[in-house]
């Protein structure tokens, strides 16, 4: 049974793992969420941690930024790579003159919500060539909204990406993923972490707060409400899982 990492290093690495299985798997919309504050400063690093995973699986990888000055610094940092370094581009300088047909893998880095119709276009260009996201961070209400043209968004496009790695803490729990377990959702108890759920599809705001309330023992039922309903109280928070604690002591390294 996968478990939890137990810093950023092994974090990486099953994350690796998760990537290959996944694209041999044939899947060629993937997408790397550590949710952890601040994580993508950390973007060069984490990537040239992930990159070789990549080129286990192509001879012919094409590595995006999300802006010109990252592609500047990472070109400037890695020198002697086989692959190409390139910058996702803007509106006024689309994504599209820089696919080319001997590109193989595409590895989009750190890319946010701000980049996110270049990402589509990115993959819509890739056609059945794998593009991988590392630490995306595409839906940010602010910028994407919450209306129409956000949900279309949504559909068309963020919800075609698998999230083959993810790991995420609340309060005295994790919400976690690698390919090919399904999502699991584990609880602080005691210093230690139990499984507490295994789902196929990822559990969000209610489903979620159900699953941790059965487990913690927090699910009430209300008696102005039929006997076959009821009303969920949120967990307990302690703070921050150690695991998370870990993350960021390694990224201020």
């Amino acid at each position: 049974m996968t478990k939890l990492p137990n810093d950023i290093n092994e974090a990486i690495a099953q994350a690796m793992e998760a990537t290959k299985a996944a694209l041999q798997d044939g899947y060629t919309r993937l997408q790397i969420e550590i949710v952890v504050p601040e994580i993508e400063l950390q973007a060069q690093s984490l990537a040239k941690e992930f990159i070789p995973a990549l080129l286990e699986t192509t001879t012919q990888l094409k590595v995006f930024f999300p802006d010109t000055g990252a592609a500047a610094l990472a070109r400037r940092d890695w020198q002697d790579v086989t692959f190409k370094i390139e910058d996702i581009g803007t509106s006024r300088s689309p994504v599209d003159s820089r696919v080319e047909p001997e590109d193989q893998c595409f590895l989009l880095i750190a890319p946010s919500a701000v980049e996110v119709a270049q990402a589509e276009k990115l993959s819509n260009l890739a056609g059945d060539r794998p593009v991988v996201m590392l630490i995306p961070r595409l839906e940010d209400v602010s910028i994407v909204g919450i209306g129409y043209a956000a949900r279309q968004l949504r559909e068309r496009f963020i919800k075609t990406l698998e999230s083959c790695y993810y790991i995420r803490s609340f309060g005295e729990g994790a919400l976690y993923r690698c390919y090919p377990s399904p999502w699991q959702v584990w609880l602080e108890e005691n210093g230690q972490y139990k499984l507490i759920a295994e789902q196929p599809e990822k559990p969000v705001g209610d489903q979620l707060d159900i699953i941790l309330a059965k487990a913690t023992g927090t699910a009430k039922t209300d008696n102005s409400t039929s006997s076959s309903e009821t009303i969920t109280a949120p967990p307990k928070r302690k703070g921050l899982l150690s695991e998370i604690q870990k993350f960021l002591r390694a990224l201020s390294n």
